[in-house]
């Protein structure tokens, strides 16, 4: 399973940057040597961001507002709450990363998912369980890539699902 977007490199940048205080705006350069800018919002904490890559350019929203746009047949989990959602375009395709928490147990979170992966057409490449949790991961013939990592904790069950589409 490869995802094939420039998703990393904003998303590690504006974790740094949010962490830098009360600065608003700026520019910033990947450890690839690509260019970019960010804009936090410092009274929602919603992140922008746009970088210059190779294949283009990728645009990046981040926030716990920001409205949860999934590919069709996904969806957020049943009663689960969104802490945060981010979302990634680029011209090799786009994708969505929702962080949310259940009070449902990892394995009910995990069977959801693999249902909604498989009805999609995702072949299921990574099922696996890990200190109370799980992990899935997949993708389809056509480049839809998917992942799920659901983890107990001590509030319930956070839940990562990251849903991507690859154009060719």
């Amino acid at each position: 399973m490869r995802l094939n977007f420039a998703f990393l490199s904003p998303v590690a940048a504006l974790g740094l940057l949010s962490a830098c205080g009360p600065q608003e705006s700026g520019t910033f350069t990947s450890e690839d040597g690509e260019s970019g800018e960010y804009t936090i919002d410092t009274e929602t904490g919603e992140a922008t961001a746009t970088i210059e890559t190779d294949e283009g350019t990728a645009t990046m929203r981040s926030g716990s507002n920001v409205p949860v746009d999934l590919p069709a047949g996904f969806s957020v989990y049943p009663g689960a709450r969104v802490l945060t959602n981010t979302i990634v375009n680029q011209a090799a395709g786009s994708g969505a990363l929702v962080t949310m928490m259940s009070d449902d147990s990892p394995e009910a979170v995990a069977a959801f998912y693999k249902q909604q992966a498989e009805d999609a057409g995702i072949a299921i490449q990574m099922d696996m369980a890990t200190n109370g949790g799980k992990i899935l991961g997949g993708q389809s013939q056509g480049g839809l890539t998917f992942s799920m990592i659901a983890s107990p904790g001590s509030e319930g069950t956070t839940v990562q699902l990251t849903v991507g589409d690859e154009l060719d």
